[in-house]
């Protein structure tokens, strides 16, 4: 009918009082009576055995199978199938009848069966995916909790700074990062940093619009080009920030006293190693420099 797991067990003759009626001293045991021609048990085995393995432990699924174990039809007067029994304290408790949907079984184990306690959810991993959610005023209040409890939690600090840059608090945001001592998150320092210093130069440059009607009339503009990559990195426009800044690179690397090339290191830390626009571009990098 099914895997076996912990939770999840044939009865038998020989053992049903072990497995079943001793057990159920200890935690509830609910008990399938089936056979291998009845349809609707086989419909509902694999319900029953999500429903065990949801309570991780706290409720023990057995299984009889009523062509083999005919001592235990007999014992407890089963007639038709499937019929499913649920035994607490030694006792028959609860049970029913025929395919029920899963709502039902669930609330006739309500009463008899504890659900194990949720394991609390991690409050930086929360503030952590608010934010990747661009929910960042949700994450900003998680992380002021958070840093309520321990304000030297680098994680969240630099979390933290990454939500003030968001609403444009860049000096209040550079100042948290300041306070961060540890040296465990060296790269998602240096990315916060970095751009905190994009939304900052982005503030004092020309707008977007501006810097593109510039490069459609003269495409060989090299601050025009550096320019509108500062903008698209403030604005998170990656790619089309690491392509100009690349064919810059290539074009004039010499531009600003090496401009192009730093910014573009900037940009690989910001984004961090496992960014697949870091390889991507790491690697043109690599091939124009040598």
């Amino acid at each position: 009918m099914s895997e076996q797991t912990p939770y999840i067990f044939d009865a038998t003759t020989a053992d049903f009082d072990q497995s079943v009626i001793e057990a159920s001293f200890n935690k509830p045991v609910l008990v399938d009576f089936w056979a291998e021609w009845c349809a609707p048990c086989k419909a509902l085995m694999p319900m029953l055995q999500g429903i065990a393995e949801s309570y991780q432990g706290e409720l023990l699924l057995a299984k009889v199978n009523c062509d083999v174990e005919q001592d235990i039809v007999a014992r407890f007067g089963i007639r038709s199938l499937p019929t499913v029994v649920l035994f607490k304290d030694g006792q028959p408790v609860d049970g029913f009848a025929g395919a029920q949907p899963e709502s039902a079984v669930r609330a006739l184990l309500e009463p008899h069966v504890q659900m194990p306690p949720t394991a609390a959810a991690d409050p930086f991993e929360q503030a952590q995916a608010l934010f990747d959610e661009g929910r960042f005023a949700d994450a900003e209040a998680a992380l002021v909790v958070l840093l309520n409890d321990d304000n030297s939690n680098a994680k969240a600090l630099i979390l933290y700074a990454r939500c003030l840059t968001e609403r444009g608090e860049l000096d209040e945001a550079q100042t948290v990062l300041d306070a961060v001592k540890s040296d465990e998150h060296k790269a998602a320092l240096a990315g916060a940093k970095a751009q905190i210093k994009f939304l900052g130069l982005a503030r004092d440059l020309p707008d977007a619009a501006d810097l593109k009607s510039r490069l459609a009339q003269n495409p060989q503009d090299d601050e025009a080009t550096y320019q509108l990559a500062i903008q698209q990195l403030a604005r998170q426009q990656y790619e089309a920030a690491l392509d100009a800044l690349l064919k810059l690179f290539i074009r004039n690397r010499s531009y600003g006293e090496g401009l192009p090339h730093k910014t573009l290191l900037q940009v690989f830390e910001l984004l961090g190693n496992d960014h697949p626009l870091v390889n991507v571009y790491r690697r043109k990098v690599f091939a124009a420099l040598y």
